[in-house]
């Protein structure tokens, strides 16, 4: 099993295989637009500006599960992301990423790489970078900012 093999909702309810995305270095996080790391939103969109031409795809996935921090309609918080934040990378519909609704990503991902905590996702804003050929290669905490993780990044590039 790879990224690859799953399928996930995009924002307006269509389905997207990850398959579209073979040969991208991938930052998949789940996000929230009122926790206290919503401003990471500028550090993803300045990574993502710098190196989408160059492979790098963010896939952004809000949240509701860590205090209620994603509390609107996917329109919603698309539309807060993009006017606070200019975002443009790919945002899809609101998910749960631990428990028994949690999104099959997300379990496949927590089985590659495992948390301080073991496999649930502690918070929002937790980040998976996967290489060029779909390989989980690592996961970050929520207080590593995206900045911190650029030359990774560069490297899989």
């Amino acid at each position: 099993m790879s990224v690859y093999d799953y399928a996930v909702k995009a924002q307006d309810g269509s389905e997207v295989s990850l398959a579209d995305y073979q040969g991208k270095v991938l930052l998949i996080v789940n996000t929230a637009t009122g926790c206290g790391f919503t401003p990471q939103y500028d550090g993803l969109q300045d990574l993502y500006e710098k190196y989408q031409s160059q492979g790098l795809e963010i896939l952004d996935f809000p949240c509701n599960q860590f205090g209620h921090q994603a509390p609107g309609s996917d329109e919603e918080i698309t539309d807060f992301c993009q006017s606070r934040y200019g975002v443009t990378f790919q945002q899809f519909k609101k998910i749960e990423v631990n428990g028994a609704g949690e999104e099959p990503l997300y379990t496949f991902l927590k089985s590659q790489q495992k948390g301080v905590m073991g496999n649930n996702i502690k918070w929002n804003f937790t980040k998976f970078l996967v290489d060029r050929k779909g390989n989980v290669v690592a996961r970050f905490a929520p207080t590593v900012t995206p900045e911190k993780i650029e030359e990774q990044i560069k490297e899989l590039l």
